[in-house]
């Protein structure tokens, strides 16, 4: 090796050298000076399918592709004669069962003592009349003046007026005493059961009825009233606005920049000069490759983390998939608690900006 190649490699080695420490120390320099970290994306579209929980018919649905829906609001009904037939059978089921229970627990009335009473009194005044009739013909039949076939009547009749008083006696001392215990708590199951066989007849009823889950814009009626509806075909797809945020991706080296909570505003080129407060709601706790969808200033296959950005979006102005910038202020202190950003008209002062309580 020449003298001259040696210098040549020397003089590389020194300009590698202070190459890359001019760009440790301006790398560095630019990271204590950042004041703001510019992130793109897209506004995330949400979409909910509603579909009906039972098969029917449906009856109307009043609502048009495009019409703004708040949580609530009414977007089928299914004919309801069925429901309401079902709903009529079990609450009369579960009346019946009720008056079963209190005709038990009220036990038998005073007037049906007394009559059983009377009865008792009445079976003993007749075993007294058949006793003695026996008496009289056994007599008879010992003197020869009475046939055997006269005495064993008298007996028989005598043995049919004990049972029966026995019988009234026993059904006397029931009345007293009252129902059982066990016939009681039969009544009471089955008035739990009728019980539940109206709430879930209630809650088919209910169910006949497809109600908007959340704040959103109808996309798409899927079937038309007189269609057949079931669990398994949708009837009206939503696309969810409320709340509604942009899907970023931060890169590794600027997570450390950014916590949840931390004031940021977005903006649109459809909107050119206007700012939409928001606050950054989500990191992922996990990494993934850069979506070829984003657009980022390092290469597509370098590690990112998804971030959400919640927007305030009081005029309906940002649209799902509408993509954005979003510019988060650096070295702003996170508020975890305290007024909503989006609660007074959007404005550029991002030292109103608090992340709500329940950003996620």
């Amino acid at each position: 090796m020449t003298m001259r190649f040696r210098i040549i490699i020397l003089l590389l080695i020194i300009i590698a050298g202070s190459t890359g420490y001019w760009f440790y120390a301006h790398g560095l320099h630019s990271q204590g000076t950042r004041t703001e970290l510019t992130l793109y994306g897209n506004i995330d579209l949400r979409q909910v399918d509603l579909a009906f929980n039972d098969a029917g018919r449906i009856d109307t649905i009043p609502v048009q592709t495009g019409d703004a829906i708040r949580s609530g609001d009414i977007i089928a009904t299914l004919d309801m004669r069925r429901f309401d037939t079902a709903l009529a059978s079990a609450k009369a089921n579960l009346a019946a069962n009720q008056a079963a229970l209190n005709r038990l627990l009220n036990g038998t009335r005073p007037e049906d003592i007394e009559r059983l009473r009377a009865v008792v009194a009445a079976d003993q005044a007749n075993l007294t009349e058949k006793r003695l009739s026996f008496d009289r013909i056994q007599t008879l039949a010992k003197q020869k003046m009475a046939s055997t076939q006269d005495r064993d009547s008298a007996r028989a009749a005598r043995d049919a007026a004990e049972a029966q008083l026995k019988a009234d006696t026993a059904s006397l001392k029931l009345a007293i005493i009252g129902p059982r215990k066990e016939d009681i708590d039969q009544a009471r199951a089955a008035v739990a059961a009728a019980e539940a066989q109206v709430r879930s007849a209630q809650i088919a009823r209910d169910d006949a009825v497809l109600v908007a889950p959340a704040q959103g814009i109808v996309r798409n009626r899927i079937l038309e009233p007189g269609d057949m509806a079931s669990p398994a075909q949708p009837v009206i797809s939503l696309a969810l606005t409320s709340p509604i945020w942009a899907r970023v991706y931060v890169d590794e080296p600027d997570l450390g920049l950014v916590q949840e909570g931390m004031p940021a505003t977005l903006t649109s080129d459809s909107f050119p000069g206007k700012t939409f407060n928001g606050w950054v709601g989500y990191i992922s706790p996990t990494a993934e490759f850069t979506p070829k969808t984003v657009e980022t200033t390092t290469v597509r296959t370098d590690l990112v983390y998804q971030a959400r950005i919640y927007a305030c979006n009081p005029n309906g102005q940002l649209r799902l998939g509408m993509p954005v910038t979003a510019h988060i202020a650096l070295g702003a202190k996170p508020r975890l608690h305290g007024e909503d950003p989006c609660g007074s008209e959007t404005t550029t002062d991002k030292s109103t900006i608090t992340k709500p309580s329940q950003a996620h």
